[in-house]
């Protein structure tokens, strides 16, 4: 966004929705203003959900305030991350109005989440595929994206990294009002919207794990606002009451956030943070039950069930002097910084216009 706002050749708008207009998530919204942004168009009818039929609802609605919102702001294309359902009104709303999608992060795999079908959807609506790594290229590829439509330009959370002036740790402390000691692990857990699953049983093992490590410090944050999400935050605010060491936020921001986890000794959980930034940190992730299974993942990412004592077990063997050894020259599968140039060339370039006549490839 920074570079699209300082670039000559284009010109940046901003639609936001989702949890960054809730309080409840921290009020994101006006990170993005201090950032310096102006935000054009705000989408409310989009924001946290229950239950699936509240998530379809909320699609419904937000088609059409997109739609407006784009009627109204006249873009030449529009740029998607990811595979959120506030995304999936977006991108049709889009589609409809010929506006070209240019999708990043499309062909990943999360068994895990509805996020998945999500993703694959998005994808097919979009013109330019700008993707993490070339597994998620042939993949794309293989589902009918013509091949010039689809570049490997890396992850953007590596990016992320470069870019923010870290704090150290007594600036931490002080910013976050919390002790951290040693040990320090950061906790983020979504809930599992794919296949059967018990959210319930699934945050009281974690608790219960992270409680057999009773010298760390623990910072929680609010999981993301699929359906039983409020579950999970119910959960986390009665756990940190019991634990003097336990913390939890709404939001960190991006540089308290990135510079927490250069400091952790482990990451528990199931954010794509742990698959993406935690490992170019070379911090261990203990990636915990199927919400992130299908995605590449480098050889600090300890996958384990959703069991107490496989939890415990996992963490402990991330905390080891030894696994930490076998860490030290791993490679990334998201390659090396420098997505946001790639990305930034292909916009430049009106890559999206020169893929009009691209349809279905069948690959040979």
């Amino acid at each position: 966004m920074h570079k699209i706002k300082a670039s000559p050749a284009l010109e940046l708008q901003v639609v936001v929705t989702g949890t960054h207009l809730l309080d409840e998530f921290g009020l994101t919204a006006d990170d993005i203003v201090r950032e310096g942004f102006v935000i054009d168009k705000s989408i409310p009818q989009v924001s946290s959900a229950s239950n699936g039929g509240e998530v379809a609802a909320q699609v419904g609605a937000g088609v059409i305030a997109f739609a407006e919102a784009f009627k109204e702001l006249a873009p030449d294309a529009l740029l998607l991350l990811g595979d959120r359902y506030e995304l999936l009104a977006a991108a049709t709303a889009a589609f409809f109005l010929e506006i070209p999608i240019v999708h990043l992060h499309g062909g990943e795999v999360t068994d895990g989440a509805f996020d998945d079908a999500i993703r694959h959807t998005i994808s097919q609506l979009a013109r330019v595929h700008a993707v993490a790594a070339p597994e998620y290229a042939e993949r794309l590829i293989r589902a009918g994206a013509h091949p010039a439509s689809v570049h490997v330009v890396g992850g953007f959370g590596i990016d992320s990294l470069r870019r923010v002036n870290r704090l150290t740790r007594h600036e931490l402390e002080v910013e976050l009002g919390i002790v951290l000691r040693d040990l320090l692990f950061v906790v983020t857990y979504h809930p599992v919207t794919a296949g059967k699953h018990d959210t319930q049983a699934e945050i009281q093992a974690i608790v219960s794990a992270l409680a057999s490590f009773p010298g760390a410090t623990v910072v929680f944050t609010l999981p993301n606002a699929d359906p039983e999400h409020r579950l999970i935050s119910k959960a986390l605010r009665e756990a940190v009451k019991q634990k003097e060491r336990w913390h939890l936020f709404s939001s960190l921001g991006a540089r308290k956030y990135i510079s927490l986890l250069a400091q952790a000794s482990v990451v528990v959980g199931n954010s794509s943070s742990g698959l993406m930034e935690a490992p170019t940190l070379g911090v261990p992730t203990v990636n915990i039950g199927p919400r992130q299974d299908g995605r590449l993942k480098a050889v600090s990412v300890l996958s384990c069930g959703s069991g107490h004592a496989e939890i415990k077990e996992t963490i402990q063997r991330a905390l080891s002097s030894h696994f930490a050894e076998s860490i030290k020259e791993m490679d990334i599968p998201y390659g090396t910084e420098g997505a946001s140039e790639r990305i930034m060339s292909l916009l430049v370039s009106d890559e999206s216009d020169t893929l009009r006549k691209y349809r279905y490839f069948d690959s040979p």
